[in-house]
């Protein structure tokens, strides 16, 4: 995000941070409490007794096979499981304190916003402006602060040129910058996000984590992100959960992955490159510093072996 851009993001969003450093959070903006859930019609749980809670200000970055369960833990915490998905729930899943079970989605999307891996899914109008705009009159804005939103969101991810093109005329990667800007727009305390650079090129891919990294380290704001990308989230997220099967079978900070390429192998994951390398270095006995996770640690790592 260039300067300009990011200081009226920073203008836009100023009174919120305020507003949250003044008033007492609570410790955990979610949480999963033996939560088993399993859709309506079949037989195996797609989430098996999963115990997981989220603090206010993590950055999560949640990563597993196809079939895991990763969207239906998104779907969770924003009500959509058990709201709009039916099926046998166990347990709770608890979002600033309240039940889901107990709370509209209607409710929960004051508080949660969450892009959906299926973006064609969640396109409510046939053009980019409305599309935005569809939440923010939703929610009764004032008129005077809807076009000010609609035109950050815009400039923030680079769509300014899309704004009144047909959704039905873009291309993957462009919904999915529409989709997050509708998200943003909200000005939500968590965003879930499932995942949201699969049809990115590298370079959008990087403008998103860094709006994301912005978003959390300095408004505060919740990040949850489903990724098959381990190493985008070795290098931005503070936390990776693991799914396997429906059951959580690791959770810890970014940096412990590199202790778990074991693991991970056996689960058919692949490891950060970097991680690999510094292992297999270790493994040989030619290098005894830290594990690096991402490419600048690893250039570091390899100066120091090559003694240059």
């Amino acid at each position: 995000m260039n300067k300009k851009c990011s200081d009226r993001f920073g203008r836009w969003l100023e009174d919120k941070r305020c507003e949250k450093m003044r008033r007492k959070q609570t410790a955990d903006m979610i949480e999963c409490k033996d939560f088993s859930f399993c859709y309506k019609g079949q037989e195996q749980n797609a989430l098996n007794n999963i115990n997981l809670v989220i603090r206010d200000g993590d950055f999560l970055g949640i990563t597993g096979n196809s079939g895991a369960g990763k969207s239906t833990l998104t779907y969770a915490f924003s009500g959509i499981v058990p709201h709009h998905f039916p099926g046998d729930f166990y347990g709770a899943v608890k979002v600033n304190g309240r039940d889901t079970v107990d709370v509209q989605t209607e409710e929960l999307a004051r508080f949660v916003g969450e892009v959906f891996q299926d973006i064609d899914s969640q396109m409510v109008s046939s053009e980019v402006e409305d599309e935005i705009l569809f939440g923010l009159e939703n929610f009764g804005l004032p008129h005077d602060q809807i076009g000010q939103r609609l035109d950050e969101v815009l400039s923030m991810l680079k769509i300014s040129d899309l704004r009144h093109r047909q959704i039905s005329s873009l291309s993957g990667g462009q919904k999915q910058k529409v989709a997050i800007a509708s998200i943003l727009a909200m000005q939500p305390e968590i965003i879930v996000l499932d995942e949201p650079t699969g049809e990115l090129d590298p370079q959008s891919t990087i403008m998103i984590y860094e709006i994301l990294k912005q978003l959390n380290e300095e408004f505060g704001k919740t990040i949850i992100v489903v990724e098959q990308k381990i190493m985008i989230l070795s290098q931005y997220a503070k936390r990776i959960a693991v799914l396997d099967e429906g059951k959580l079978v690791f959770d810890g900070k970014s940096n412990e992955i590199v202790d778990q390429q074991e693991l991970f192998d056996s689960l058919g994951i692949s490891v950060p490159r970097v991680v690999r390398l510094g292992n297999r270095l270790k493994c040989e006995g030619l290098y005894g510093g830290p594990i690096p996770t991402d490419v600048d640690q690893a250039e570091t790592m390899v100066r120091e072996v090559l003694g240059c």
